[in-house]
């Protein structure tokens, strides 16, 4: 149950009147500025959330939307409308969703050192050929969040925002890249290191790699947006991409001739986990409320997903080659 209280000046009343005019609400007059306190269920917040603001001019102070969750309503009337109501399935309002992914796109020192970690233990998971500690790895990597904010600010068409995402995830990603290098190297002047078979399987070509990612951003980006706890949701992103990171920093000391192969599955991966995110976003169906921003987000969206698709199925080509 969600209770949002509408603020509006009189010469808008009757415009949210009308936009009201099949919900329950209680209306009082506060000075000049008309308060409409409605409880409506989860499921149809986000209608009506688009229905209020179709209404309210928001470029007037006084006009405002609040929206909240109260501990309990205690109401027959409000019992009795709830179960007239149609069930639907729960949408998350744009809002919500734009407040949660900001941070998403943005740089900071907590970010870089779990990413970091995350391919240090992975590197020596893969040098002992150990793969318990491999994904003891992935509950520390933040790396789904930038996927997701990506294709998230992509179906709303705000492309600084989905840019951003991605200069975050090719910080973090470079992060473990330079790290498993220079920590291979190290390690390599003390103790030489052979490849392991942890190391090997991820310097062979395979398309199925490509494909499994797709499905792999698809289910994490569509359980996390389902309240699924991000490491939770991030475990599988991260599998498919930290240890095969960290990989291409061992060939490059060890094996310098297997570091395309391994760039490859990177690359293949960080496409595949991104048309799986932009899938997943399109069928949650997240889109901006105003039809002018709409067609805007139509646009940039059809563009990022024909370059995105365009080059996912050029490393598939790719990866066919050289599996051959």
């Amino acid at each position: 149950m969600k209770k949002i209280v509408v603020h509006v000046r009189k010469d808008g009343h009757d415009k949210i009147e009308e936009a009201l005019k099949d919900v329950h609400y209680t209306e009082l007059l506060l000075q000049d500025v008309y308060e409409f306190t409605i409880f409506t269920p989860d499921e149809h917040l986000d209608d009506l959330i688009e229905k209020i603001q179709n209404a309210l001019d928001l470029r007037y102070n006084e006009n405002m939307i609040e929206v909240s969750t109260p501990e309990f309503v205690i109401s027959s009337r409000l019992k009795r409308a709830v179960k007239s109501i149609e069930k639907k399935e729960e949408k998350t309002p744009v809002e919500k969703l734009l407040d949660s992914i900001r941070p998403y796109g943005e740089l900071d020192l907590e970010k870089l050192a779990l990413t970091s970690i995350a391919g240090l233990i992975a590197l020596s998971g893969l040098l002992l050929n150990n793969p318990v500690i491999i994904i003891g790895a992935m509950l520390l990597s933040p790396i789904i969040g930038p996927i997701y904010g990506f294709s998230i600010y992509v179906a709303l068409g705000m492309v600084r925002e989905s840019l951003r995402c991605l200069g975050v995830l090719a910080a973090l990603l470079l992060s473990v890249f330079a790290l498993s290098a220079v920590a291979t190297f190290l390690i390599n002047l003390a103790i030489p290191l052979p490849l392991t078979t942890e190391i090997t399987s991820r310097v062979v070509v395979n398309p199925i790699y490509t494909l499994m990612a797709v499905l792999l951003g698809f289910a994490a980006v569509l359980a996390f947006n389902r309240g699924t706890s991000e490491v939770i949701a991030g475990v599988a992103i991260a599998a498919a991409i930290i240890p095969p990171m960290a990989v291409m920093g061992i060939v490059l000391v060890i094996q310098p001739p297997s570091l395309i192969a391994a760039a490859l599955l990177v690359g293949g991966q960080v496409v595949g986990l991104i048309v799986g995110a932009l899938l997943a976003v399109a069928m949650l169906k997240v889109r901006p409320r105003s039809s002018r921003d709409r067609a805007i987000a139509q646009r940039y969206l059809k563009r990022s997903v024909a370059l995105i698709v365009l080059l996912f199925a050029l490393l598939l080509w790719i990866t066919l080659i050289m599996a051959e």
